[in-house]
């Protein structure tokens, strides 16, 4: 398995932001409006009564990965963490890549976000360039952390998608562009594939401690 740090990644995102909203403050525009909306529909997924019991975890997690497909572009995160190499891909290729990348993402998101107990997520308001926003938020943890967690979105046929995450200055593309190119650099692409079939590249959450390194 290719050794990774813990990231602040779209499983932070998704553990984080997911999961209760509190009053926003500053400019609210229609990316924070659409974000939150996806707030509402996935914490009345997580506390229906009728999809809590264990017997229920296949419908629940399928009703969570429908609403993750309305607010993600998976497609646009794939193509920036793959980078220029997303360039030399076919269209079958690319297909394929985006499926591997995005289950990867919602396998890893839909167990943390399954542990939601009342976390809270504070909306500081949105940044509109043309076609490109970023919601501001501020995770605060049941220590009372506060962390910082912005959502790159871009619009896409008249909605705002999300298709990055940046938690306490770690982007989610980043992080992968990083780890991929570093892959690709010692492999080949059709190994980045393996690894990705084989579940061999695994994510972190946003304030989870590093591991120790080893004592020599």
């Amino acid at each position: 398995m290719l050794p990774l740090q813990p990231m602040r990644t779209l499983a932070a995102f998704v553990s984080t932001c997911l999961v209760l909203s509190c009053g926003s403050s500053a400019h609210a525009g229609a990316p924070t409006d659409q974000t939150k909306t996806a707030v509402d529909q996935i914490v009345l997924i997580l506390e229906d009564p009728a999809l809590k019991p264990e017997a229920k975890t296949d419908e629940r997690r399928a009703a969570l990965r429908r609403e993750a497909d309305k607010i993600f572009d998976f497609e646009e995160t794939s193509k920036r963490a793959l980078g220029p190499h997303w360039q030399r891909l076919s269209p079958r290729d690319r297909q394929e890549f985006v499926s591997l990348f995005t289950d990867l993402l919602e396998r890893s998101y839909i167990s943390k976000i399954e542990r939601y107990s009342g976390e809270k997520t504070v909306y500081a308001g949105d940044a509109i360039d043309g076609d490109l926003a970023t919601v501001k938020t501020r995770f605060i943890t049941k220590s009372g952390r506060d962390i910082p967690v912005d959502y790159r979105m871009h619009r896409k046929n008249d909605r705002w998608v999300v298709y990055d995450v940046v938690a306490e200055g770690i982007s989610l593309v980043g992080n992968y562009r990083t780890q991929f190119n570093k892959i690709l650099q010692i492999a080949s692409y059709e190994d980045l594939v393996a690894r990705l079939k084989g579940k061999q590249i695994d994510v972190g959450t946003p304030g989870e401690p590093k591991p120790k390194e080893p004592r020599s």
